[in-house]
């Protein structure tokens, strides 16, 4: 395939060896599909951060390692390929290591072998479980700094967490929730995607405790484990209501909305209010569609921008700054729409 790149610039967007890369581009056989697959994927990287690759400027590589459904890791690749040319005249290239869903020692592999390799740093969305603490520790001892992103590790040698105050989160849903639901009648199913994830676990508190607090009358019925993937999260959801008759509002945690939605539909259900995070390509859609009634959206440019701020000035590119404060929660109907969400 034609490209424009030396083989010593994808073999190091690729953590690869120069060799293997030779071998691949020049189809000499001997490698694993899914090393040549990572080759392509490091030449497509390239060519989107192009004009990174052009300008001079200390360069800094990060690692960019997330377990999220594909419609959130995409929209975090925009986010940071957005917000490349604004570091200048730093140079940041990015490699990525995305997945939806898997074992946690495939996550680990990843996490090892980005130690062995070397990064100047890493930004982390995974989940809260003693492996992936114990590897992020690994990295740490290897001189790469972990920002957590969206998601935190807090017993983790992790240098700094970017994102929301989660409770706070949970807690503005469960207002919107009792302001809209009134006086009508009606359970509220909680969508997790996973119980590991400690956002998702600080919103799900923060929601129950203001719910207790301000509408104790009112039943939560929780379903987990759907990975925010909407042919998993559809049998979740259609059993839940089969189950339970009552239900009539959504607090959506964890993603898979389409699939929610889907589910009510099919047994005739009413869905009144649903309040769901994140403005990515589904609830885009959804939201103008009238479908939600609000999303809670965090503006991921400025979180991407304040992730590699912390990681260049952990190597003293950057003045120190102060802890981060957490990101603005915007709470977002169908006539308040940001305007990149708008061009969807």
């Amino acid at each position: 395939m034609g490209h424009p790149f030396p083989i010593r610039e994808i073999a190091r967007q690729a953590g690869l060896s120069e060799a293997t890369v030779d071998r691949v581009l020049n189809g000499r056989g001997g490698v694993r599909e899914s090393t040549a697959q990572e080759v392509h994927r490091a030449i497509a990287d390239l060519d989107r951060q192009r004009t990174q690759v052009r300008l001079v400027g200390r360069t800094f590589m990060v690692d960019i390692v997330m377990q999220a459904p594909e419609r959130f890791t995409t929209a975090i690749r925009a986010a940071l390929e957005a917000e490349l040319p604004s570091l200048h005249p730093a140079v940041l290239r990015s490699r990525f290591h995305f997945r939806e869903t898997g074992p946690v020692g495939e996550l680990v592999r990843i996490l090892d072998r980005i130690a062995r390799r070397g990064s100047q740093g890493v930004i982390l969305k995974a989940p809260d479980v003693p492996e992936v603490t114990a590897a992020v520790s690994r990295l740490e001892a290897a001189g790469i700094p972990v920002v957590t992103l969206v998601t935190d590790l807090p017993a983790s040698a992790r240098l700094a967490y970017v994102g929301i105050d989660d409770r706070a989160a949970g807690a503005t849903a469960a207002y919107l929730m009792g302001q809209w639901l009134g006086e009508r009648p009606g359970n509220i199913l909680t969508s997790l995607s996973s119980g590991f994830f400690r956002n998702e676990e600080e919103r799900e508190m923060g929601f129950r405790s203001a719910m207790r607090a301000r509408h104790p009358e009112r039943t939560l019925v929780e379903i987990a484990e759907g990975q925010g993937l909407d042919a998993t999260q559809y049998d979740l959801v259609r059993a839940a209501l089969e189950r339970d008759p009552d239900i009539r509002a959504v607090y959506s945690i964890g993603g898979g909305n389409i699939a929610t939605l889907k589910a009510f539909d099919d047994l005739g259900r009413e869905c009144a209010v649903f309040v769901a995070h994140d403005l990515d390509h589904d609830n885009t859609r959804l939201l103008r569609a009238h479908r939600l009634s609000a999303v809670l959206h965090h503006d991921l440019r400025q979180d991407v921008r304040e992730a590699c701020h912390t990681v260049m000035r952990a190597h003293g590119a950057l003045p120190p700054a102060g802890p981060s404060l957490p990101s603005a929660i915007q709470v977002v109907t169908p006539y308040n729409m940001p305007p990149q969400a708008t061009a969807v």
